[in-house]
């Protein structure tokens, strides 16, 4: 019988998780991405885009499409898909398996300042202009126009569209990973003064933070929201754990004869 997963995915750990999951014969595997990425990259397996109504629209969606398990593989930031997941796999019967990356910790040399919010981040900024480098998503800027003393360096996956309302901003489009030498340079050419960034954890975005540590320019860090966590859910911390996990559950319903 063919097994059926249900991945939420955004993170570059989603996709991987998903292409070593296609390379199982006998798997049916669909990725759902939230939607906000404009030009998301190219996945290995099946894919949907945007939302499902909450908790119970996940939950009739696993039902009715017959998904053996749910996999959040969501960004560490996605507080209520996460809660959302949980709740789901509660109301459909089916296990979570849940991958959150560690978070990066303070290494010597960092000059970290840890904020809750972007609210938060705008605020410590002060009010003497600063050059600014914003490693966030483009949804997250808009806090930033009520702080227009500062001269900002933003990059992003998609444009940001429309640009913010500040005196002096400047714009990169790119996707990550992002070389260490390269973030230095950058860095430097930029004369940044303070970075702003959420600890996302994993290696695809730290080059970022070492370059500052490096420079010994300070960052401004957005540490990750609490996230509600259940008893009878897999919380795994990377993809070769999620791979053991996924299959382990998936075997017990062959152990089971379902």
């Amino acid at each position: 019988m063919t097994r059926s997963i249900l991945i939420l995915g955004g993170t570059a750990d989603a996709r991987i998780l998903a292409g070593r999951l296609a390379e199982d014969s006998g798997y049916r595997i669909l990725l759902s991405m939230a939607g906000r990425t404009l030009s998301p990259v190219e996945q290995p397996v099946p894919m949907r885009s945007g939302g499902f109504g909450g908790a119970t629209g996940l939950a009739d969606f696993i039902r009715a499409e017959g998904f053996d398990i749910l996999v959040d593989a969501t960004h560490p930031y996605a507080a209520r898909i996460s809660a959302n997941a949980i709740e789901a796999a509660r109301l459909a019967k089916v296990p979570l398996v849940a991958l959150s990356r560690p978070a990066w910790q303070r290494q010597p040399g960092d000059r970290w300042q840890s904020v809750d919010t972007v609210e938060q981040a705008v605020t410590a900024l002060g009010s003497e202009g600063k050059r600014v480098f914003l490693a966030l998503g483009r949804q997250e800027l808009l806090p930033f126009e009520a702080a227009p003393q500062h001269r900002y360096l933003i990059r992003s996956v998609d444009p940001v569209e429309p640009p913010l309302k500040v005196p002096d901003a400047h714009y990169i489009t790119a996707r990550g990973p992002f070389a260490l030498n390269d973030e230095i340079r950058m860095l430097e050419e930029n004369s940044i003064e303070t970075v702003i960034s959420k600890n996302s954890g994993g290696s695809a975005s730290y080059d970022k933070i070492e370059a500052a540590r490096r420079l010994g320019v300070p960052v401004i860090m957005i540490e990750r929201p609490p996230k509600r966590n259940d008893a009878n859910d897999a919380n795994v911390p990377d993809v070769a754990t999620a791979l053991t996990t996924i299959r382990h559950q998936l075997s017990l319903f062959e152990k089971r004869g379902e």
